[in-house]
């Protein structure tokens, strides 16, 4: 019995051994796989991106693009954070600069070329965009807005330019068979369609809804009638505020708010398309990315009406790279080449009604089919060769507040367009 009892303990003791032996093979074999897996995580390069991409539908269009980069580019994974609209996005960008901590990639409008190159904060793009093969397939004038002191800062991913879209049947009520051409027809255009329908002595519509803040939006709005008149705001890398074609287009929207026709938005909503959709307002300036294309209302779109010359403002999607680690720039270049290429420029224009800047992209039968079937959209098309764009200067976004409230005093009627100006000026040499 004793010798029946030694060999089973021998027995019990070589099976647990042998548990023991396997288990440690087990987890050795597990931890081998961890530490492979590790190491192959390691070797992914993950780029935050921040964007402030609106409306939502178009953030949607811009993610599955992104999600698209991310499955076929194993190697590199692309993080897009919407950090709010422009104006909300700018402190945090600065903020993130000043602390060590911006993002890898961010959209943000080429205006802040300047201030992000004073900042040292962007990357020169000029060395890969030589050598890129995707360099022939973007025309080299869309290029201009984002170079400044011999460097290319930035990419425009999408395009668009500034047109006035018009209720076509309120247009037809009137009697009005053609859109205005020029700046007085415009005047009588939108005197004729402020109407007052229940006789309490106040317009139920206007021709035209205005922009009211000292935001982008109001001078970005203003902007092409400034062009128009060959007015400028920047001569010499200074401030000239002042100049007759800044003091024109300026009267003119005194104009048109003396004349009565105007509606002016909410503060810093001039962008908002309500008054338009529910026919309080028969034009509003916007451009090709509007809600109202997606609205069932009978709208058509004309070409910013001419003073001196036709003339329109840019309104471009810039994509940034910023100053992380050699790794992450070289890894975020891969994606703008990706943003810039035929496929991702044919779905964003699709999908969001932005203009491609890739020249295949344009010319695909997918875009072409597109564009047969959404004639308005056209008149953006062929303004592109007129379109010109806001200063990149360092110093444009304190330029722009000040521009911005001599407009806001101007449309409240506070002051004279040209008193307006002539403050401005004063207030932004004061501090230039």
């Amino acid at each position: 019995m004793q010798i029946r009892s030694f060999f089973t303990q021998i027995k019990n003791n070589c099976l647990q051994f042998f548990i023991t032996f396997i288990f440690a093979v087990l987890f050795g074999v597990f931890l081998s796989s961890c530490q492979t897996l590790v190491e192959k995580d390691s070797q992914v390069i993950h780029l935050v991106l921040w964007q402030g991409i609106n409306p939502p539908s178009n953030r949607e269009v811009f993610q599955k693009l992104v999600d698209k980069f991310n499955q076929t580019h194993s190697n590199i994974q692309v993080e897009s954070i919407f950090v709010g609209e422009p104006d909300q996005q700018l402190p945090k960008i600065l903020t993130a600069i000043v602390g060590n901590s911006p993002p890898d990639i961010l959209s943000y409008n080429p205006q802040m070329v300047g201030k992000f190159v004073e900042l040292d904060a962007i990357v020169p793009l000029e060395n890969w965009w030589e050598r890129s093969p995707i360099k022939p397939e973007i025309s080299p004038n869309l290029l201009s807005e984002v170079e400044l002191d011999g460097h290319l800062w930035a990419i425009p991913a999408y395009t668009s330019n500034l047109g006035i879209f018009y209720r076509h049947d309120i247009f037809q009520a009137a009697g009005i068979t053609q859109p205005p051409q020029n700046w007085t027809q415009l005047r009588e255009v939108a005197k004729k369609l402020t109407v007052d329908t229940n006789g309490d002595g106040h317009p139920d519509r206007h021709g035209i809804l205005l922009p009211l803040g000292i935001g982008e939006w109001t001078v970005f709005s203003w902007f092409p009638f400034l062009l128009s008149a060959e007015g400028d705001i920047v001569q010499n890398n200074q401030p000239d505020l002042t100049n007759p074609g800044a003091i024109a287009a300026l009267k003119f929207w005194q104009d048109l708010v003396d004349d009565g026709s105007t509606l002016l938005s909410p503060p810093e909503r001039g962008y908002e398309e309500d008054a338009f959709l529910s026919g309080r307002v028969a034009m509003q300036i916007t451009g090709p990315w509007t809600y109202i294309t997606k609205s069932k209302v009978d709208y058509k779109v004309f070409p910013i009406p001419s003073d001196v010359t036709r003339a329109t403002v840019t309104g471009t999607g810039t994509f940034f790279i910023m100053k992380t680690t050699p790794e992450k720039e070289k890894a975020a270049w891969k994606f703008m080449e990706y943003i810039l290429g035929e496929e991702f420029q044919t779905a964003w224009s699709i999908g969001t009604g932005f203009l491609p800047v890739n020249i295949k992209s344009a010319k695909s039968a997918a875009y072409q089919e597109y564009l047969q079937q959404r004639p308005w959209l056209k008149v953006f098309v062929e303004q592109i060769p007129i379109a010109r764009y806001r200063p990149n200067i360092s110093g444009y976004n304190r330029l722009s507040q000040s521009l911005g409230r001599a407009i806001e005093a101007t449309l409240l009627q506070k002051s004279s367009a040209e008193a307006a100006l002539k403050k401005a000026q004063e207030r932004i040499v004061s501090s230039w």
